[in-house]
C-alpha cells in the first residue's frame, strides 16, 4: 500500500529512483551508487510497492520507466535538488563534488564546440565533478528544464517560460563547410573565397531535424537561385565522412564548422551568402542556483563560450 506519512519512507529510495530512471537499468544504477545490484533490486520492490505501481518494466536493453514513473521523475529530482540546495547552504564554500553529476542540454553543434572546453575547465576547478550531455533544442528546452530532464541548456532561445533565468552566450552565424582538396584558391591573405555562383554548383549536404528546406534554400530563393541538396542528416558529427573526398558543401553554425575543420581535413570558409544570425543563450531553472554544482558548471560555460563562439 502507499504510504501516507513521510516517517513511514525511506528517503534513500527516492536517490535510487533518480538512478534508476537516468541509467535506465539495475546494474548501471548500482555502479552509479556503489551498491550491489541486488540491494537496488530490493529497493526497486519497495519503490513499487510506495507507489503502487511498476515504475519499470524490463526491456531488452534494461528498465523503461512507466508513465508514473515519468509522472515522478520531476518532483523526485526538485525534492533531491531541494536536499542538494540545503547542504550547499551549510558549506557554501564547499568544492568537493565527486559522485555528482550535472546534465547539460544542447544540440551536437554546441557540444562539438563546447563539450571538451568545458570537461577540461571543470577537471581543473571542479575535479571529480562529471557531465552529461543531452540533445535538446530551443523548441523544447523550456520543458526539458521544467521536468528536470536537464539541469542547464544552451540554445538558440526558448528560455522564455516562468521559472527559467538565462544568460546571453553570443550571436551564431553561418560558414561553409568542404573537403580542403577542393577549395578554391586563396586570396592575398591566404583565405579561400567561395562565390556565390561556385556555391550553388556544388552539391550540398543539409544538416536538419526534419525537412528538406533550410535557411540557405530561403536566402537563395530572395536571389532567385536554387540549390542541388544531394544528402541530409540529423548529425553535425557525420560530415566529415560525407564530404570528404567530394566536392560538396554544407553551410552550418560557424562554431560548429571551426570545430570539425580543427579536427579533420576539412576546411572552413566563408559563407556567400547573407543569413540572419541567431542568438545562443545559456538557461537554467532559478530555483537550481544554491546548487553548488549546477553553479559551478554554469560558470565554466560562461567562461568558455565567448571566445568559442565568436565570429
Amino acid at each position: 500500500m502507499p504510504a501516507s506519512d513521510i516517517s513511514d519512507v525511506d528517503l534513500n529510495l527516492l536517490k535510487i529512483f533518480e538512478a534508476l530512471f537516468e541509467e535506465g537499468g539495475a546494474s548501471r544504477a548500482a555502479i552509479r551508487l556503489d551498491m550491489t545490484q541486488p540491494a537496488v533490486s530490493a529497493a526497486l520492490k519497495r519503490l513499487r510497492e510506495l507507489y503502487a505501481d511498476r515504475l519499470f518494466t524490463p526491456t531488452g536493453r534494461g528498465l523503461a520507466p512507466t508513465s508514473r514513473a515519468r509522472e515522478l521523475k520531476p518532483l523526485i529530482s526538485e525534492a533531491l535538488d531541494k536536499c542538494r540546495q540545503s547542504l550547499a547552504i551549510a558549506a557554501p564554500d564547499a568544492t568537493h563534488f565527486h559522485g555528482r553529476a550535472v546534465a547539460i542540454g544542447l544540440s551536437d553543434d554546441f557540444e562539438l564546440a563546447l563539450g571538451q572546453p568545458i570537461m577540461r575547465h571543470l577537471a581543473r576547478h571542479a575535479p571529480g565533478l562529471r557531465v552529461i550531455f543531452r540533445q535538446t533544442y530551443s523548441q523544447i528546452v523550456s520543458d526539458s528544464l521544467a521536468n528536470q530532464e536537464i539541469d542547464l541548456a544552451i540554445a538558440a532561445g526558448g528560455f522564455s517560460a516562468r521559472g527559467l533565468s538565462h544568460q546571453a552566450l553570443g550571436q551564431g552565424d553561418y560558414a561553409c563547410l568542404l573537403d580542403a582538396a577542393t577549395c578554391p584558391p586563396e586570396d592575398g591573405n591566404g583565405d579561400a573565397a567561395l562565390t556565390l555562383d561556385a556555391f550553388v554548383a556544388r552539391g550540398h549536404i543539409l544538416v536538419s531535424s526534419g525537412g528538406v528546406v533550410g535557411i540557405v534554400d530561403e536566402a537563395l530563393a530572395a536571389h532567385g537561385l536554387k540549390r542541388n541538396v544531394i544528402a541530409s542528416t540529423t548529425h553535425f558529427a557525420a560530415l566529415p565522412h560525407l564530404l570528404a573526398g567530394t566536392d560538396a558543401v554544407a553551410t552550418i553554425p560557424r562554431h560548429a564548422a571551426r570545430a570539425i575543420a580543427a579536427l579533420t581535413g576539412l576546411r572552413m570558409v566563408a559563407c556567400p551568402l547573407a543569413l540572419p544570425g541567431y542568438p545562443i543563450e545559456l538557461g537554467w531553472r532559478a530555483s537550481t542556483m544554491r546548487d553548488a554544482a549546477i553553479v559551478r558548471v554554469r560558470d565554466a560555460i560562461a567562461a568558455c563560450a565567448p571566445a568559442l563562439l565568436a565570429p
